[in-house]
């Protein structure tokens, strides 16, 4: 990834200086975790993320992001507590200051194959492995650990509001799905996926009720498609 000149800090949360995201910001997740671990491990540390468990429709998407202890974006925080604005502002720092980022994702018959926290865990690994930088350490947001990693890696419940590396990789994994979302609802008019993003809104419910989902896109082992 292409990385952007900063000041660096004397503080273990170094942040770009020339950022327009440079405000004053309540506590948040910070870089602790991501320090003490690079000194123990001598290598870089990548978080991870996901979004996408909880839909009718869609993929579940995971993100890895190794950040560049010199330039930690300000302002990270648990993707769902940040408007869309935001994330999208933030989304863009991330990519252009962050020593790695890679994007996965297990589609909605992947899911059906087996349950969302392993396709939601096998999302996870296929980030980690995508990185261009291979990371010493992992830290995942959730209570699993992804199996088949190339590193030690830890989970932290909550993580995206204690790792700014989590933090960031939430973002992403959000807004890209988001982007993704709105890309199938242009190609399936008048299902909404742009605006409820697979959500079972009472809209979308109403157009499973009549129209049964869609094959290859919608998750039919979640109510209400799925059937006993």
């Amino acid at each position: 990834m292409r990385r952007i000149g900063s000041d660096a800090m004397p503080s273990a949360m170094a942040v770009r200086t020339d950022s327009p995201l440079l405000f004053d910001f309540p506590a948040g997740p910070d870089f602790s975790r991501e320090i003490e671990l690079i000194a123990a491990k001598g290598g870089p540390v990548a978080g991870v993320g996901e979004a996408g468990r909880g839909q009718l429709a869609g993929p579940v998407v995971a993100a890895a992001v190794i950040l560049d202890p010199d330039a930690v974006p300000a302002g990270l925080d648990d993707s769902k507590k940040l408007d869309a604005t935001r994330r999208e502002a933030l989304f863009e720092v991330i990519l252009a200051s962050a020593q790695a980022v890679a994007v996965a994702s297990v589609n909605a018959p992947g899911i059906d194959a087996t349950d969302i926290r392993r396709a939601s865990l096998e999302a996870m690994r296929r980030a980690v492995l995508s990185l261009v930088v291979a990371p010493r350490h992992v830290l995942i947001d959730g209570r699993d650990v992804p199996p088949g990693l190339a590193c030690n890696a830890t989970a932290l419940v909550r993580g995206d509001s204690l790792s700014a590396s989590i933090a960031a990789a939430s973002i992403v994994a959000k807004v890209s799905r988001d982007r993704m979302m709105t890309v199938f609802g242009q190609a399936h008019a008048g299902w909404g996926f742009e605006g409820h993003k697979g959500y079972g809104s009472e809209a979308h419910r109403m157009r499973i009720a009549t129209l049964g989902g869609i094959a290859g896109f919608h998750r039919f082992s979640f109510r209400p498609l799925r059937r006993d």
